[in-house]
């Protein structure tokens, strides 16, 4: 199976429309539809039904439609990965560590001075995204590196080192009744009236049912609950960059919260190197 077959068929799977993919990748139709009928004959199945008004996926095809995400996702990684590691060898690209944008910056500054010392040390380039965007930046071969944040981000595939745990804090505005609270149960925070958890995007850039507002950001998010329109349950470390408008209650039952610095298994790259043994030293 060529790369090109599952890019043409990922488009029509993905658009259920054969001229909407045909524009999509830039190609005629009647070549389109050839390619994938010959790809249908070549699997010996059919992977979409069609007729004269609609095209649907077949069971065959929906495993095809996941599969062939996942193969070109990870054809794109190794040719990026591949692009900036020829630029290294001349001095031109450096490694690139993603990270949540708000989170662990003293873990991050520690990090950074540790690797600075490691002997042939190259430029680290942060890349600070949403939250839960790491992840797909390091599977797509964006980054090299991420710090991720167990249980919210998943490290299948990955190698990882543990680099801390932490507690869980409930993020609310200052002059909230319960902002003087020692502590505070997740049953507590979850019934909290007028202050709903936010709602982050999923992967496909939509939003799960709830009565919270959509956030995007941490600042968006610290902006809503000083506005009294959200709460939000967070790492403990993030107390360092609460706004004075905002207050941290411990919620010692809510699940605790690993940091590990994560890479791809194939990984060759020294730079990758030298920044996970500079990360296990802090």
């Amino acid at each position: 199976m060529e790369t090109r077959e599952l890019r043409y068929f990922v488009a029509v799977a993905e658009e259920l429309h054969f001229g909407r993919a045909a524009q999509r990748l830039g190609i005629a139709q009647p070549p389109l539809s050839r390619a994938i009928s010959q790809l249908e004959r070549r699997l010996g199945t059919t992977l979409l039904e069609r007729t004269s008004r609609t095209v649907s996926l077949t069971e065959a095809g929906s495993v095809l439609l996941r599969e062939g995400r996942a193969a070109l996702e990870a054809v794109e990684a190794a040719e990026r990965r591949t692009r900036r590691a020829a630029l290294a060898t001349t001095g031109q690209a450096g490694v690139v560590l993603a990270t949540k944008a708000g989170a662990s910056d003293e873990l991050l500054a520690k990090l950074l001075d540790a690797y600075a010392s490691e002997p042939g040390a190259v430029t680290v380039d942060v890349l600070l995204c949403a939250i839960g965007e790491q992840e797909r930046l390091l599977r797509d071969g964006r980054a090299d590196v991420a710090l991720l944040h167990r249980p919210f981000d998943s490290t299948a595939g990955f190698d990882t080192e543990e680099l801390c745990t932490e507690g869980q804090v409930v993020v609310l505005p200052a002059g909230h009744p319960l902002a003087r609270r020692t502590h505070l149960r997740m049953a507590d925070v979850t019934e909290l009236p007028g202050l709903p958890m936010p709602r982050w995007p999923c992967r496909d850039g939509t939003y799960p049912d709830g009565p919270g507002p959509q956030v995007r950001d941490h600042t968006q998010l610290t902006q809503l609950i000083a506005l009294g329109r959200a709460c939000a349950v967070l790492p403990e470390s993030c107390r360092a960059q609460l706004r004075d408008d905002l207050a941290a209650v411990p919620v010692p039952d809510a699940p605790a919260v690993t940091t590990v610095i994560a890479w791809p298994p194939q990984s060759r790259s020294r730079a990758v190197a030298g920044l996970v043994r500079a990360a296990t030293r802090l």
